[in-house]
């Protein structure tokens, strides 16, 4: 009668299959000291063999000895050639990493949006200073754009950047206006389109 994977033990490292777990099996087994390092430093070179690109690499040696102890649930007795890895230290999470979080006025604009707007602030007056404004207001409408895919009022960028450069900057809708974006249509859609015509 056959007997299938899923009626036998579970794999601890899949990766290496069945046959590897059960050498490993094997090894612990043995009685004999000096006869499980001969049968460790086997198992160890046919597991290399399954990641040729790697196993001559120190740091993947030492990567593949800790497996061995690992798949035997570190029950291994054996002389490892390496400090392998302790079972208490197997599921230890790494310290959580710092992050500073700094307000920002406005969330979709982020956070380098209103560092440019500070220094459009800092330009002196002059067609370089209008310039660099302009841009930062078309990305500021672009940036909504790509929220709502709705068209928003150049009156309402005007307003966020009044906002933002607490009164530095002002823009009057009547002489200013930025760009309309609007969804870019596919080209598998128009190449359908003139299929059907030329047929």
């Amino acid at each position: 009668m056959l007997e299938y994977n899923n009626q036998k033990g579970q794999l601890i490292l899949p990766e290496y299959g069945r046959n590897i777990q059960q050498m490993v099996e094997y090894c612990t087994a043995l009685q004999d000291r000096q006869e499980r390092n001969r049968c460790a430093n086997t198992i160890i070179q046919s597991m290399g063999n399954l990641f040729p690109q790697l196993r001559d690499a120190p740091e993947f040696k030492h990567k593949l000895w800790d497996h061995l102890a690992i798949m035997s649930n570190f029950s291994l007795d054996i002389d490892y050639p390496y400090e392998v890895i302790q079972k208490e230290n197997l599921h230890t999470s790494p310290d959580p990493v710092s992050y500073h979080l700094e307000p920002i006025k406005f969330r979709h604009y982020g956070k380098i949006i209103e560092q440019m707007i500070y220094r459009a602030c800092e330009y002196p007056e002059g067609e370089e200073r209008d310039s660099l404004i302009l841009l930062i207001a078309n990305h500021m409408k672009k940036l909504i754009y790509g929220i709502n895919k709705e068209d928003v009022e150049d009156e309402k960028i005007f307003n966020d950047l009044y906002c933002y450069s607490r009164g530095r900057i002002k823009l009057d809708p009547s002489t200013h206006k930025l760009h309309v974006f609007k969804e870019a249509t596919t080209a598998t859609n128009n190449s359908k389109k003139n299929s059907k015509k030329k047929k």
